[in-house]
This record gives C-alpha cells, structure tokens and sequence, in this order.
C-alpha cells in the first residue's frame, strides 16, 4: 500500500506507509495521531531557519529522558540561526543540517515512523524538517542515573570497590577499563517485542571460541517475550538443564570477575537495566570460588576455598546424618553423646523430622524477612527473633537442644556460599526425607543421585563437573586450591580455543 500510486516520470516514487514523508504536517499528523496519541511524554518544539529561506522544522524528544540544555545548545540554538540552503532536498538537505549544522558528536538517518518510536525511548532528539523524508537523529540522553558503587551483595575486603549499575553503557565501559585491548568485542542485540530491551555480548576475539558466542547468539535471538527487565529473564530463557536446581549460567555484579570470566574464555552478557552480569559456559566449581581468592596469598585462598567446601557439605548433608545416626544407627554415635542426646530429647513429642523440617522452615522464614524489611529493621528482627524463638523452644520441649545447634550451624554454613545458597535448601530437603525413610542407606542414595545429575549435566557444551573430573594437572590448579599465579601458565583448555597462553616467561618455574 502506498501514498502514490501509478507515478509518472518525474513524480515522487512510491513510498510505503511507514516511510517518513517530505511533508512536515504528514508527519506530525502521523506520530501524533497514529503512533503517539495519547502520549503526552513527547514533546514537539517548531522552530523555522534562520532567512533568507526560512524552513518550518520540529524537534521531537521524550520528556525527563533528555538533557533538555544540550538540546537547547547545540541543536536548537545552531538551527535557528543558521539557512538551509533553498535547492537542497532530500536526504542532502539531512546530512547538510547534521553535518554543517548541528553541534552534536554524531548523528543518525532514519526514514520509518517506527525507527522514530524506537529512537525516542533510548532518549535522544529527532528532528523533521519540512521537504525532507529523513528523519536526523541526535544522542541527547539525560535521565537519572545510579551512581557507580560497591555491589551489596559481593562485598569484599580486598580488591575494587565498583559494581555494575542499570545503565548498560557504563557497564560495558567499566569492564573496558579493564580489557583495554582492541580484542574485547562487544555484539548489541534487542529482545522483547514491548521493551526492546538491548543487550551486549562480551568476549575476547583472540582467546573465546567463536561456536560459543554464536551458540550465545543464536539462543538470546530465539527468544520471543514481550519484555525483558532483567538479566534474571534471560538467564532462565537460554539456560541448558532448565528443569536442574544446579545454575548452568553464573551471575555477578562486579565488572572484576566479569573481566577474569572473559580473559578465560568465556562469554558475559549484559542486559540494559540490570546490575546483574550473565557468563557462561557456568561450572559447578565456580560456585566456591571468590574473586578475592585471586587477590589475597594462595595459601590464604586455598584455605578459604577450602572452608567453603566444607560449610557447603555441611549445609546439606548435616541434618540429614543427623536424622539417620539418631533413628536408625544409633549405634554410630559415641556412648556419652547418645546419652546427652537421648535426655535432650526426653520430653519432645515430636519425631526427629518433624524438628528439622519445622526448624528449618522457622529459619528460612527469619532469613526471608530480615532480606525483605528495611536493612536495620531486618538484621534485628533476624537476630532477636532467631534467639527468642530457639530457647522458648527448647523451654517449651517443642524441640530439643542438639536440634537447635544442627538447625542454627547448617543455616549459617549455607551463607559460606551465597551462590549455592537456595540450592543448598533443596538438597538439604531432599536428604533429610531420604535419611528419614531409609537412614544412611538413603542419604548414601540421594548423593548418588545428585552426582548422576551432574555429571549429566552441561553447560553450553561444557560438562557441568569438567574441572573435577580432569586429570590433566594444569586444569586442576584452580579448582579444590588455588596454585600460585607463576603456576598457572595455561587458560582451561575446556573454553579457551585459541591462545591458551595466559602466563609468558615463567616456563622455567613450573611444569606444565
């Protein structure tokens, strides 16, 4: 369908419904009445040139999303005094207005009504000059800002201080800083039909293997949503093993660790408003490691690592030997202690289960409400709640002592790793009901049966347990420990594809 039809020589060519129309009252007859009506967020300031051939022009710009002095400045001011030269038409007449014009950095052309509705939510100015069917684009963004900060939730003692904030154009320029080699690439896609939201692919042209960042590609590509507000959306929309309680896609909102994923190999994706970094491929021995493991002696960091381990089969597995040794093989457990056991829990009516499963379900509630009040208001009620409920129960002989001690050391291991941290509630479910059902035959059952889920499992064509099952020595060298930097000569020969050379002139100090 077009404007024109059966157009002689010398008449306009045919022009599509949504091609921009030479004539200034068609367009603003369209964006007002068509594809903005009822939106009184934009904004359209007329203005004419400056004589001696006055042309009648708009400025079209969405409200609290530009810097309305920069428009002033260097966009109106510089129009209206200046003149458009009369024999100009066309596109011609765009470029001279951008080109010899404008005070701008850069400009764009468009010729869709569409393209104009895109642009103007990303919070630029769009101007529309009367006899000319392009459209000139200036960046004038100016809404609020977060400012850049340490992340709440990956706090450190040693290393920086700056997080990721909403703005995706200050993420990308914050891990930049780091990757200052022109070997960092960065792709831009839009999801969402209704949002448009862009996202940004990061890796390392020399060093990540181009199938993975095509595979990236091709699955962010393939989603079809109407909207998407947070890396949270994607992350669950591309993820392998959808239906596996275990991550196969890491999160982060710190631009340092996003900067050592992709020196190793891997692909990062940031989502315009969210503070939250994706890479992949994810493993399960990332969980345990910190980026301040890389900071600190490798001594210190092993033994870190190391307690992490621990506190993880700690949150999951205690309750559960706790449940089997007490009903089932009580015969495992030392004299005196069964003994101390067995008073404590003379006068509570309940079976063991039913204490770990109420106690835990009683912590989980504490911990959910401290996250959700105000940050003041939730660390008391976490920490007088946790105390007053424990001892009026055990006063009351709801539940026993040895109950409280196994409940309260599980619940604080979990927070040893924040990650695994929700995961490590399912686990620790499931093991209890097995436990209880069939003591340690059970907890030895349910193990088994996680080990077979993650050996099964991959992430983006990397098996999920690549670093834990490996006997090449090198790819071992940060997993369980962490060896000294002048060791770690090789990047995973599992992600990088290219230069694996990651460490140059220490060949004479370790064998590789």
């Amino acid at each position: 369908m077009f404007f024109w039809k059966n157009t002689k020589k010398g008449e306009p060519q045919p022009r599509g419904l949504d091609d921009i129309s030479p004539s200034l009252r068609t367009n603003l007859h369209w964006l007002k009445e068509d594809i903005f009506v009822h939106d009184q967020t934009i904004a359209y300031r007329g203005f004419k040139t400056s004589d001696p051939h006055p042309r009648e022009c708009v400025l079209i710009y969405a409200d609290n999303m530009v810097k309305h002095e920069y428009l002033s400045q260097f966009v109106l001011r510089p129009m209206m005094r200046s003149s458009l030269p009369k024999h100009l038409r066309g596109e011609e007449l765009a470029h001279y207005a951008a080109e010899r014009i404008l005070e701008s950095d850069g400009a764009e052309f468009i010729t869709r009504y569409s393209e104009i509705g895109d642009k103007l939510m990303d919070g630029v100015g769009v101007i529309l000059i009367d006899g000319c069917p392009v459209a000139v684009v200036v960046d004038a963004q100016g809404w609020a800002k977060r400012a850049v900060t340490e992340p709440p939730s990956e706090s450190v003692v040693r290393g920086p201080r700056q997080g990721f904030s909403e703005d995706l154009g200050v993420n990308i320029s914050l891990v930049r800083l780091r990757l200052s080699s022109p070997n960092f690439k960065t792709r831009f896609l839009h999801v969402g039909t209704q949002s448009k939201t862009r996202v940004a692919i990061l890796y390392l042209d020399n060093v990540t293997s181009m199938e993975l960042v095509e595979e990236v590609e091709r699955r962010i590509k393939a989603i079809d949503i109407d909207a998407v507000l947070d890396s949270g959306y994607i992350q669950e929309l591309i993820q392998d093993s959808p239906y596996s309680p275990f991550p196969t896609i890491g999160q982060t909102e710190r631009p340092d660790v996003v900067a050592a994923k992709v020196l190793e190999g891997r692909v990062a994706v940031l989502v315009d408003g969210s503070p939250f970094a994706l890479t992949m491929p994810y493993l399960l021995v990332e969980a345990f490691q910190a980026n301040e493991d890389y900071y600190n002696h490798w001594i210190t960091a092993t033994f870190h690592r190391l307690v992490r381990y621990i506190s993880f089969f700690v949150t999951t597995a205690t309750p559960a030997i706790y449940i089997a040794l007490i009903s089932y093989h009580p015969q495992l457990i030392p004299t005196n202690l069964v003994i101390s056991i067995s008073a404590a829990r003379k006068n509570v009516p309940f079976p063991g289960i039913v204490e770990v499963i109420a106690m835990g379900l009683v912590f989980e509630i504490l911990r959910e409400g401290g996250v959700r009040l105000p940050r003041p208001i939730g660390q008391a009620i976490s920490i007088v709640g946790a105390i007053v409920l424990g001892d009026a129960a055990v006063s009351a002989s709801l539940v026993s002592a040895p109950m409280i001690i196994v409940v309260g050391l599980t619940g604080v291991a979990g927070f040893v790793v924040p990650s695994l941290n929700d995961l490590a509630v399912l686990i620790r479910l499931s093991l209890v009901l097995l436990a209880a059902a069939l003591g340690l035959y059970g907890f030895v059952f349910g193990v088994i049966a996680f080990l077979l889920l993650l050996s099964s499992m991959e992430s983006f064509g990397v098996p999920y347990l690549s670093t834990m099952t490996t006997l090449v020595p090198q790819d071992l060298k940060d997993t369980v420990v962490r060896v000294p930097w002048w060791q770690m000569v090789l990047r995973p020969r599992y992600l990088a594809s290219k230069d694996r050379q990651r460490l140059q002139g220490q060949a004479g100090r370790t064998d590789r």
